[in-house]
């Protein structure tokens, strides 16, 4: 596939971010990563491949880290036509407050922007779109949102992947989707930002119950009743958002909770497998530079259970093994001993 723009920039180089260059690197001509740490910078522009988070992979020749903006060459940043965020969550206040004027001329040219982002921030239980659009509340059109079932070891062996892209402008869904779209990667635009969120959110804490139940011994007939039980209850999150329930039916909702609970690639899972051995979860996210967002949005879903009184027995449930430090078997137990309700209630 010949490349059709001239250049994209990547703030942030973890995994996933990695693999949405990488894609890029067929449509654009040069691939501008932005990185903080100096080992994925020589990595990147010297052995060309992110060692760290995605070893003995190689990637494109135009595609080229930066840690400082005074490295993005002027000619490229007028030739701009498109940003993703690939930062997680808890980053996103951070980096766009330290480099708010930046960004907001970027809008001002027009240049769309991809969040990657898959979390809930715990203190004001904000998805990424709010945090979004209180930093530009003039440019809502030109930010989209992308979630789905794409594990980005698989993406960077070009194995077909189909996500969703979220956003409010069907000019900019539409040219956004053709800059990503290659012969094994396709975004299909939706207008339910809310719910493409949150599917790619609240799978997390599911990917981490999985983790845990196959971790205890329990196999294919434990794991598909608990996601099928879990589509249900983040259906009564939905609602509180206002969230299209066929949205939980498609790739960002039910087609992610799959792969992250049946793959063995998914970080959530894994920590959850880690948990049922016995480990603190502190623990494990200090051993590890990967960033697990399920464990934040564990907490998160409790607390917007509490506020708007949604029943999910499964999200609370894990919010007590990881914060209360209540032993995994005796949740298990109390979810299989109480009175059993009418499936469709």
């Amino acid at each position: 596939m010949t490349n059709q723009f001239h250049t994209a920039l990547v703030v942030g180089a973890g995994a996933f971010g990695t693999s949405i260059a990488s894609i890029l690197a067929n449509r654009f001509e040069n691939v501008i990563v932005k990185v903080r740490s100096d080992d994925v910078y020589q990595a990147i522009n010297f052995s060309a491949e992110n060692s760290v988070y995605l070893p003995g992979i190689k990637l494109a020749k135009n595609i080229r880290a930066i840690k400082d903006w005074s490295e993005f060459d002027i000619d490229h940043e007028k030739e701009l036509q498109l940003i993703v965020s690939g930062l997680p969550t808890a980053g996103i206040k951070s980096f766009f407050a330290e480099n708010h004027t930046r960004f907001e001329g970027y809008f001002k040219r027009e240049i769309p922007l991809i969040s990657l982002s898959k979390g809930i921030d715990p203190e004001s239980l904000e998805l990424s779109d709010d945090l979004f659009f209180e930093f530009f509340p003039h440019h809502k059109e030109f930010i989209t949102f992308l979630s789905g079932p794409s594990f980005a070891k698989e993406i960077m062996q070009e194995q077909i992947t189909l996500v969703t892209l979220a956003g409010r402008s069907r000019k900019v869904l539409t040219n956004v989707s053709r800059m990503l779209e290659t012969p094994y990667f396709k975004a299909l635009p939706s207008y339910d930002i809310k719910g493409v969120l949150l599917g790619g959110a609240l799978k997390n804490v599911l990917a981490i119950s999985g983790g845990i139940i196959e971790g205890l011994g329990y196999n294919h007939n434990t794991r598909a009743a608990m996601i099928t039980r879990g589509i249900v209850e983040m259906l009564r999150f939905g609602r509180v958002f206002n969230a299209r329930p066929e949205t939980f039916y498609g790739l960002s909702g039910m087609g992610d909770l799959i792969l992250t609970t049946t793959g063995g690639l998914s970080r959530n899972k894994q920590f959850g497998l880690e948990i049922a051995k016995g480990r603190k979860p502190l623990d494990i996210i200090n051993s590890q530079r990967t960033v697990v967002e399920g464990y934040k949005t564990t907490k998160a879903a409790h607390l917007i259970c509490e506020k708007y009184e949604i029943r999910a027995r499964i999200f609370n449930g894990l919010y007590e093994v990881l914060y209360n430090e209540v032993n995994a078997a005796e949740v298990i137990n109390t979810l299989m001993t109480t009175p059993a309700k009418f499936e469709i209630e």
